[in-house]
């Protein structure tokens, strides 16, 4: 057996995951609510100066998404940023990064199955939605609990369908802005941009807040990287998929916004409904808010999907050095880490409840941690390549083919935007600056967690 293919207790993934697979969970990672639902919200709040936001985090994604590549090609492992932490950082490190990575997906896992039972309520009503919610996490916990097959091909469905959604909408958005079509009521066109108070609506100040939530509407894009440990010829595979995430951010991403903002002027979006709904449903299309409610709950389904897989994964690699519960590193007979699946199922239980007792407020309060899991997560990869980096410098190991471009500076360039987006969130009126009030708590829990680890370390040895 390829020794290369082992966890760090010598115990094999299943390589269940194909070209085919991993292509499409790449693709999904980089497509989600935050833009099926959130971008609504925030071009009602800054009009078309949400282009730049969306630019400029893809800017960092796309390094984000190379130092992760070149990680990955050195060494293939569904520890990921955990075991590449560890290696080129320190032990404390990968136990900071691991439980912070677990922290965004348990945070959107309470607000996406949420998000699951309000977008089902539409069709039924008279169901309870914590009734909704349950079912799905079962349905979505039994998957992953079967086998990584099972996990692959259920995503790999999921992303055709907001893929195809996407596309759809970009090939008939650009129809509509090339013959100036009357959308209810407004003629589509590039004047939209601009005729309504300018690129800048709001100001650039505001327009700077809006860099925390685009950051988590680009969150998952990673869920590639764990599924390394996992992919049959990750060497070749991975570079492909890691590449076809890069320009997907550029297409469906700042291209969907971009033709969002040229469509209707800004005002007419809210962040009440998908804007793809306002654009179709201005539109006089029959049935196409029921269309579009699927997708956006398919997407809410696939994020729930990866949460799911990737912390299970995440959560083994922990536990194996005595960083989690023993429970969470147990593997199943068909190469399934059940434990942190199971561990990870229990905060989303907790977070429909939750969600059921508070106000929306919640809701976006889970956004806005889970923001701060994406951006350690984001930190973590790109410090890890820049050590890589400096240790094949010193001779010490030798650099993949696959690598960043312009290290370290684009690195260090990578790490300053991601502190200014923290910074900035200190500044907000709204969820966010609980969220960044929220870090000391973060903080002092990792370092409390971390000295009890060490205590047990020397407690076993002595």
């Amino acid at each position: 057996m390829d020794s290369s293919l082992l966890t760090e207790k010598g115990e094999s993934y299943s390589k269940a995951l194909g070209n085919r697979q991993v292509q499409m969970i790449a693709i999904g990672g980089a497509i989600g609510v935050g833009l099926f639902l959130g971008a609504g919200g925030k071009l009602h709040q800054v009009g078309p100066s949400l282009i730049f936001s969306y630019a400029i985090c893809g800017i960092a994604a796309y390094f984000v998404m190379r130092a992760l590549g070149e990680l990955v090609l050195h060494e293939p492992s569904s520890g990921s940023f955990v075991t590449y932490a560890r290696k080129f950082v320190g032990p404390w490190a990968g136990f900071a990064s691991g439980w912070m990575y677990w922290v965004n997906w348990a945070m959107t896992g309470i607000a996406e199955i949420t998000a699951v039972a309000i977008y089902v309520h539409k069709w039924l009503p008279d169901v309870p939605q914590w009734i909704t919610a349950l079912i799905a996490l079962g349905v979505l916990l039994a998957v992953n609990l079967l086998s990584v097959k099972v996990f692959g091909e259920l995503e790999f469905w999921f992303s055709v369908v907001k893929v195809l959604a996407i596309v759809v909408f970009l090939v008939v958005g650009v129809g509509l802005v090339l013959t100036s079509a009357d959308i209810g009521g407004t003629p589509a066109g590039a004047h939209n941009l601009t005729g309504h108070s300018g690129l800048f609506p709001a100001g650039i100040g505001v327009a700077l807040m809006t860099l925390q939530a685009v950051i988590f509407a680009y969150s998952a894009i990673e869920v590639v990287g764990i599924a390394a440990g996992e992919t049959k010829d990750a060497r070749k595979v991975l570079p492909k998929a890691i590449n076809g995430v890069v320009w997907r951010i550029g297409v469906f991403y700042v291209g969907s916004v971009l033709l969002l903002a040229m469509l209707l002027p800004w005002p007419f979006y809210s962040g009440d409904e998908s804007p793809f709904v306002t654009v179709f449903t201005r539109l006089g299309i029959p049935g196409i808010g029921d269309v579009m409610n699927a997708v956006v709950l398919t997407a809410a389904l696939s994020s729930v999907n990866s949460g799911l897989y990737s912390t299970g994964r995440i959560l083994r690699s922990l536990a194996e050095k005595g960083e989690a519960p023993s429970f969470v590193s147990r593997m199943s007979r068909r190469q399934v880490p059940y434990g942190g699946i199971l561990f990870t199922s229990v905060a989303y239980v907790l977070g429909v409840v939750l969600n059921y007792l508070v106000p929306k407020e919640a809701f976006d309060i889970a956004i806005a941690i889970a923001s701060l899991g994406v951006i350690s997560t984001w930190a973590t990869l790109i410090f890890c390549q820049l050590r890589l980096r400096q240790a094949a410098l010193r001779g010490e190991l030798e650099r993949p083919s696959y690598r960043m471009p312009w290290a370290p500076y684009s690195g260090w360039a990578t790490l300053g935007f991601l502190a200014l987006v923290v910074v900035l969130m200190g500044f907000s009126d709204g969820a966010e600056k609980i969220a960044f009030y929220s870090i000391p708590v973060l903080v002092v829990l990792l370092a409390v967690g971390w000295r009890f680890v060490k205590r047990r370390e020397r407690t076993s040895l002595g």
